[in-house]
């Protein structure tokens, strides 16, 4: 594939699955979902990190779409923290939560009050205020604000998809954006932490680039989260800045290498969302396949995930016949005590990315 003169390749894997948080109902059909080839680059003239050979052709959102996070107490806090960020600074007359995916969200906003109505395609329940299919601008609809948690990364051209909100909207409204935050996955070298389904990978500049001074901007989740409160009348196209070109790492890869050197054959990985399902795909790609997966998440038990075809287990059909000597990998170290309570303390316990 020949390189764009306008973009600075900064990773590149292939052979990707492109839902990673989609679960399949066996291993032979786990093993052939379909895959995409991945080409992160620095766009050197909106600043923008994006993958340069996603195809959106291979992404169409549907319920067998399981990221449902909330089963876990750290990210129901984390939900809370966002709720009450988006009461203060918004309100909660009038909101639209745009893929709103199990609305679990939206429901926690209604509980408090709000006066909010969800799109999105993979919701599964019967909520009179969700309508299952895509948000776009033909539907027709002011609202006094806007969330957009963890959709914007998805979506293939970004500013042009927040002027069509804003255009929408009447040209204007308060917009609450979270997305994951890319400064904390190349600080962190965290390769399990690029995904197909993730087109787009921002810094916190890139959204001061767009919207300038906002209500409320930063990082949270530990750092792994950008949050924004911006103008949307405020919306500006974002433009490639010499003195702050995106850093990064030569040695991206280095945890792969020690993982794979030192991994007993009994390693466990904990948690089977996006970073388990593509830590266990290089894992087993670079000769050393991990022994079992476990997630909390009762939709995702029972169920294989896409690559590997690994099956997901639940604690309790794993932990029992463990060796003591077995390496518990926690993908997310916001859920490690979380972890450590529900298996007695009883393994040893990697936070990976930090080993």
């Amino acid at each position: 594939m020949t390189q764009p003169a306008d973009t600075r390749l900064l990773y590149s894997q292939d052979d990707f699955p492109a839902f990673q948080n989609r679960m399949y109902g066996s291993v032979d059909e786990a093993r052939n979902c379909p895959r995409g080839n991945i080409r992160i680059v620095e766009d050197l003239t909106s600043g923008l990190v994006r993958n340069d050979a996603f195809d959106p052709a291979l992404v169409d959102y549907d319920s067998a779409y399981q990221n449902e996070q909330a089963n876990s107490a750290p990210f129901r806090e984390h939900l809370n923290w966002a709720a009450d960020l988006i009461a203060d600074k918004i309100g909660l007359d009038d909101l639209v939560e745009v893929g709103c995916g199990k609305g679990t969200f939206l429901e926690m906003l209604a509980g408090r009050g709000a006066s909010i109505t969800g799109f999105d395609p993979t919701y599964e329940g019967d909520s009179p205020h969700i309508q299952k299919h895509y948000f776009g601008p033909d539907l027709g609809f002011s609202a006094k604000g806007l969330v957009l948690r963890h959709v914007l990364e998805h979506i293939p051209d970004p500013y042009a998809f927040l002027c069509q909100l804003r255009d929408a909207n009447g040209g204007g409204g308060l917009i609450y954006i979270e997305v994951p935050c890319f400064d904390w996955i190349c600080d962190g070298r965290s390769w399990f932490d690029i995904f197909y389904e993730h087109v787009n990978y921002f810094r916190l500049s890139d959204f001061r680039k767009m919207f300038g001074k906002a209500p409320a901007m930063g990082r949270s989740f530990g750092g792994q989260y950008l949050y924004v409160i911006g103008d949307l009348s405020r919306l500006r196209a974002p433009k490639y800045d010499s003195q702050d070109p995106v850093i990064f790492p030569d040695n991206f890869m280095a945890t792969l290498q020690d993982s794979t050197a030192a991994s007993p054959k009994s390693d466990v990985v904990w948690g089977g969302a996006s970073k388990g399902v593509i830590y266990s795909l290089l894992r087993e790609r670079a000769g050393a396949p991990v022994e079992a997966v476990i997630d909390i998440n009762p939709s995702k038990q029972g169920r294989f995930l896409a690559g590997t075809g690994l099956r997901v287990s639940a604690p309790e059909e794993v932990l029992p016949s463990l060796p003591w000597s077995s390496r518990i990998l926690v993908m997310n170290p916001n859920y490690c005590e979380e972890i450590r309570k529900i298996s007695n303390d009883a393994f040893t316990y990697v936070e990976v990315g930090n080993d």
